[in-house]
């Protein structure tokens, strides 16, 4: 059987997310040192020792390729056709204080699009990946495909900052929309694994704002979204990575024409 590249990227992914999960679940619970980056945002030893297991993977099997990683930032030629968009461990704020809300993101930017990804949950066992045309949940060696579903209502909102489209947009605000209210459940986790779970039909959508260029926190998740056929715009149903225009992931097109909808009612004139 001929494996194709994208399938290769994919799987590669796949291993390379699942090297930082097994360091991220080996160093839980344990007392951990703390690395200050800007006001309320730190790094602890796990993210660092995570991203270390990631890399090792990616520079073994492809060491020309380019990397942008959350703790290390970028090596690799600057122009490189192939980037790799590493996120060691996403939500460390749940894992400092033992919540078990977190995943490990791995994409591959290349040609101007992501082509493999994956985001592994360290806790459920669980890696959801893609090689850009199809997404799957990997469980006990066995892939099941992605489908995405909007039946549960539930609708996760990033609430974190920062918040580039304030004041015309406020995450917290769509909360208080009447057809929020109405139609979904909000939920927050304060982790990009909630994107992996829109594909997965876990979630009916995920809204968040924000930059998402060569964004190492979200590029895993869109991909995954992408190729199980969810809808993902910018929160003004802009292209995705073309700037400060945040995400709706959505798991169908009515759900997000919804959300976008009540987007637009927050810079509306008569908001």
């Amino acid at each position: 059987m001929t494996i194709t590249n994208g399938e290769y990227d994919g799987r590669l992914a796949v291993a390379a997310a699942q090297a930082g999960a097994a360091v991220v679940r080996d160093l839980y619970g344990r007392h951990l040192d703390r690395y200050e980056k800007s006001a309320g945002d730190f790094a602890t030893a796990a993210d660092l020792a995570a991203e270390r297991a990631v890399l090792d993977v990616l520079r073994a099997a492809r060491p020309e390729d380019a990397v942008t990683a959350e703790e290390s930032g970028r090596t690799g030629a600057a122009g490189a056709r192939r980037r790799w968009l590493v996120d060691p461990l996403c939500g460390t704020l749940n894992y400092a204080v033992q919540t078990m809300l977190v995943g490990v993101n791995v994409a591959l930017w290349a040609d101007s699009e992501v082509t493999a990804a994956a985001t592994a949950d360290p806790f459920a066992g669980e890696v959801f990946w893609t090689d850009g045309e199809r997404a799957w949940v990997r469980r006990d060696g066995d892939d099941t495909e992605l489908t995405p579903a909007a039946g549960s209502a539930l609708v996760d909102v990033n609430l974190d900052p920062p918040f580039p489209n304030a004041p015309g947009f406020r995450a917290a605000r769509l909360l208080a929309d009447p057809g929020f209210t109405e139609r979904f459940r909000p939920r927050v986790i304060s982790s990009t694994l909630a994107v992996a779970w829109v594909a997965a039909g876990r979630r009916a959508a995920y809204v968040t704002d924000g930059d998402l260029t060569d964004s190492v926190h979200f590029a895993a998740g869109i991909a995954l979204c992408r190729a199980a056929g969810c809808t993902v715009t910018g929160l003004y149903g802009e292209p995705l990575h073309t700037g400060a225009g945040g995400l709706i992931a959505a798991a169908d097109a009515d759900t997000h024409a919804a959300l976008l909808k009540m987007v637009e009612n927050q810079t509306s004139p008569a908001s």
